[in-house]
């Protein structure tokens, strides 16, 4: 992977030709990202434009230098069809057409592009919405949520024998969608019933059983952002602290700390979003370095932060970055894909130490404060070590242990 000189940066986010769907979600997910990038860092895909025209593109990251693959269909896409890369190479793509939600396989065909049917899923009852849930870890299959009026359904949407099939319902509508562990079994999902909003975690092979995750105080709503399957970290969301007022904080699981919520994270003019955290750091949650995305009332940036520290570092974001997408490595570099008019397909290597900056490019398209707790008492040290298991988050003490 050859580096060179320092990219060229710039703060705002939007770049001409991108994606226009960047905004929220509705039921309280994250803004969606312009590229979506395996559980393993190796492949990408994103809907890149060619003239006034939408196609799917691949890009494979594990190789001595990013690459771009171009996988156009017999027509254009709509801007809202979602690509999502499978750990073989191939490209998921889901096509909504009235109430019908279409899935395929894309990979390349020489000079065209092949397409493998999988079958569809219905959602006749109006004012249900499907979307796809992040890569599952391992690669192999793919999950889509739908969310109706009064409850939501996971759907095996590739991976399964026999195309679609049904995996959970959950009561509730639920939104969000986070893998707590490597064996893609356990998914964190924020259910919103009887006007509270609350973490639960589904057991895919236990016929979706449902269990409580995060519960900080009975009125409080409370939502899993971000996990780390290694170190067990958590980044959440909630107004336990400051009703009325979300706040970002984090915990660990299985750990008898309460959650935290640092002042440095605290930016009421910005929406403040994790997209990535440092794998590998089994023992020491504390040390995992996490990339935030930023959105201002002008312009848009990265920032760096671990939990032993009080401070954020803010990082201009690289001309192009596919806003919300990046990975870290386990050395702690974190990595962000980009594509200018120059530079089609290359990646901006951030050392989080140090904040250098350096540029895989690919060959073209071919706390100054103190922290806040949610329950009274708690300390300001970071936590000791921990051993993450997937257990409940509730009454603000990970792995169910009240501090009063």
């Amino acid at each position: 992977m050859t580096a060179s000189a320092s990219p060229e940066l710039s703060t705002p986010f939007e770049e001409e030709g991108s994606p226009p769907p960047v905004a929220a979600d509705e039921g309280g997910d994250a803004p969606r990202t312009e590229c979506t990038i395996t559980a393993d860092g190796s492949y990408a895909a994103r809907l890149a434009l060619d003239g006034d025209c939408w196609f799917p593109e691949r890009w494979t990251l594990d190789g001595p230098e990013p690459y771009a693959v171009p996988l156009p269909s017999h027509q254009p896409e709509e801007p809202g069809t979602e690509v999502q890369p499978m750990g073989d190479g191939r490209v998921l793509i889901h096509r909504p057409t009235d109430g019908r939600h279409v899935f395929s396989l894309l990979y390349p065909t020489g000079p065209g592009t092949g397409e493998l049917a999988l079958g569809a899923v219905q959602c006749p009852q109006e004012g249900t919405r499907l979307r796809m849930l992040p890569p599952a870890p391992g690669g192999d299959k793919a999950y889509a949520l739908a969310v109706g009026r009064s409850s939501s359904t996971v759907w095996l949407v590739a991976g399964g024998a026999f195309g679609p099939e049904h995996v959970a319902r959950i009561p509730g509508r639920c939104s969000g969608g986070v893998w707590l562990d490597r064996e893609g079994r356990m998914l964190a999902l924020d259910r919103e019933s009887e006007g509270r909003t609350k973490a639960v975690v589904v057991d895919l092979e236990r016929g979706g059983e449902v269990s409580p995750l995060l519960q900080i105080t009975a009125d409080s709503d409370d939502r899993v952002l971000l996990a780390d399957p290694d170190s067990g970290l958590l980044l959440i969301r909630s107004d336990a602290p400051s009703p009325g007022q979300e706040r970002l904080g984090w915990g660990v699981l299985g750990s008898t700390l309460p959650v935290r919520f640092p002042e440095c994270l605290r930016m009421p003019e910005c929406v403040v979003t994790p997209f990535a955290i440092q794998p590998g750091q089994v023992l020491t949650p504390e040390s995992c370095g996490v990339a935030l995305r930023i959105d201002g009332p002008l312009a848009g940036w990265v920032a760096v932060w671990r939990p032993a520290e009080r401070q954020l570092r803010h990082l201009a974001a690289p001309e192009g970055w596919l806003a919300g997408a990046g990975l870290w490595t386990r050395e702690g570099v974190l990595q962000l894909p980009y594509s200018t008019e120059e530079v089609p397909c290359g990646v901006a290597r951030v050392e989080a130490a140090g904040v250098r900056v350096a540029v895989d490019a690919g060959p073209g398209t071919a706390e100054s404060a103190a922290e806040s707790a949610a329950s009274t008492g708690a300390e300001t040290d970071p936590p000791g070590p921990v051993t993450p298991r997937p257990v409940p988050l509730q009454q603000a003490p990970l792995g169910g242990l009240v501090t009063k």
